[in-house]
């Protein structure tokens, strides 16, 4: 992939407000690009320190892989801290945090 998709994912990502959540597959299809949400995580891998990664989540509401925050419990955390919350199996709760693409007034 290109450093031009690579900055786009990124420019998606830093949209999503704290407290919710978006999906690989949203930010791909936000970009045109339906198919590449294996993409948006590699760029998410390799993020500037600005770019709000713990934000995005696999389609079920699934942490990241632990190698990525160093655990899953890190990135749970930092969502936490932001008032997300999650269903008993620890994903999260989809329904209530996951981003729409619009702006929201902050939880």
């Amino acid at each position: 992939m290109s450093h031009h998709f690579f900055s786009n994912v990124y420019r998606e990502a830093r949209q999503i407000p704290a407290g919710y959540v978006a999906t690989y597959g949203l930010i791909a299809q936000r970009l045109g690009r339906r198919q590449s949400a294996r993409y948006v995580g590699f760029a998410m891998r390799s993020a500037p320190a600005d770019v709000p990664c713990h934000r995005v989540v696999n389609r079920l509401g699934e942490m990241a892989p632990r190698d990525v925050f160093g655990s899953e419990d890190f990135q749970r955390h930092l969502l936490m801290e932001e008032g997300v919350t999650f269903l008993a199996d620890g994903r999260v709760d989809m329904k209530k945090h996951l981003w729409d693409g619009k702006e929201h007034a902050p939880l």
